[in-house]
């Protein structure tokens, strides 16, 4: 079973992800998974965090000489700003009068509802580990999933589908467009279609200059999988179950879409055909072969230089909602994020089919299945 979890605080010293369940053997290139940190703080109208922060991997345990060695794997990120957060959010008592406090919730954040489940008296500590900061993690931890993915021909990736009312439309892009982004030195909307990015763009400089954000939709493909991942069996065992609750996780994400589901709730049956890959790439929780498809779609971030109307905690007076230093949009990071609980998702999947504990083990059972399908 692979199992992942992470801990950490916007603020605090840094962020660490566990995973364990990775089978040894396993070559790990740190530079990949750097990349993939790179990718998750590019985009346009992203805030002035990513001016600060450089993430890379420093990986402490589970890795030697390049290679997995199948104990479990922990993953440090450093905040390069908790330097200036010492004073303020200190592991012992310190001095009180240096807290920061998050006096007024920000509608749509956890700030509100988080500070009544854990009963603070401000929201600070709810924005701490609620903030998508917290993705990093995942994504480093996503970054070695891929790599395990790609041993098995799996690649996964995403597109921005929309920002705003700026969108490429409903057609399918096919791998082929996606793949190239990988490769893009400068990340601007992280769009397939060139007409479409700059239309996007548009819509995050009006957003910038009225003190908005703006949301939109990504789409996670997974390239080349193969059938047979996740089972009807058990609804809990359902790989667009899983896959829909993965991608949901992810901070100010509401609403996911596998392969065509909104227009085909409003479609005839007779219209659901093979000609196109409606079913995103799974069929009764299944994997079939074709490319997997997920779409997220993304509400606007809550935090606004305009701030929206609020409450004070403490004097329960009107005012405005809290601001602290924030994006614009976000689009393209999310979509990298969701790149990493794809690739966790199926890296998952794919080790309770083929099993295995050393990486020698699970390709020759993954190859033995392979003949399998060739004589089906």
């Amino acid at each position: 079973m692979l199992r992942y979890f992470t801990s950490g605080e916007s603020h605090g010293e840094g962020l660490v992800a566990f995973l364990s369940g990775m089978p040894a053997g396993l070559k790990v290139d740190q530079s990949f998974v750097d990349r993939e940190l790179w990718r998750r703080q590019q985009g346009y109208g992203r805030g002035g965090r990513m001016k600060i922060e450089r993430d890379t991997a420093h990986i402490i345990s589970g890795v030697r000489h390049g290679m997995t060695i199948g104990s479990p794997i922990a993953v440090l990120l450093e905040n390069k700003d908790w330097k200036n957060w010492q004073e303020s959010l200190p592991v012992e008592e310190g001095d009180p009068a240096k807290h920061k406090r998050v006096a007024s919730p920000r509608p749509g954040h956890a700030d509100l509802a988080g500070a009544l489940k854990y009963n603070f008296s401000d929201g600070r500590y709810v924005l701490e580990r609620a903030s998508a900061r917290e993705s990093a993690a995942r994504v480093a931890i996503g970054g070695l999933a891929k790599l395990l993915a790609r041993e098995l021909g799996i690649d996964v990736l995403s597109h921005v589908v929309s920002v705003g009312n700026a969108s490429i439309g409903d057609a399918e892009i096919p791998w082929e467009r996606i793949a190239p982004l990988w490769e893009r030195e400068e990340v601007l909307l992280n769009c397939a279609d060139a007409d479409a990015e700059s239309r996007m763009k548009e819509e995050v400089d009006r957003a910038l200059k009225t003190g908005d954000s703006v949301g939109g939709v990504f789409e996670v493909v997974a390239h080349n999988v193969p059938p047979g991942l996740g089972t009807y069996a058990q609804w809990d065992e359902r790989l667009d179950a899983l896959l829909a609750a993965a991608v949901m996780s992810l901070q100010a994400v509401k609403a996911v879409e596998i392969g065509s589901g909104i227009t085909a709730a409003s479609a005839l049956g007779s219209g659901f055909t093979r000609s196109r890959n409606n079913a995103g790439g799974i069929e009764g929780g299944v994997s079939n072969g074709e490319d997997i498809r997920v779409r997220g779609y993304l509400k606007p971030i809550s935090t606004l230089r305009r701030p929206l109307q609020s409450v004070d905690f403490a004097t329960r007076e009107p005012v405005k909602a809290a601001y602290e230093r924030s994006d614009v949009c976000v689009v393209p990071a999310a979509g990298v994020a969701a790149e990493a609980m794809v690739a966790l998702t199926l890296a998952r999947c794919a080790l309770e089919k083929f099993g295995g504990d050393s990486m020698g083990e699970t390709l020759r059972n993954f190859q033995g299945y392979l003949e399998q399908l060739k004589k089906y």
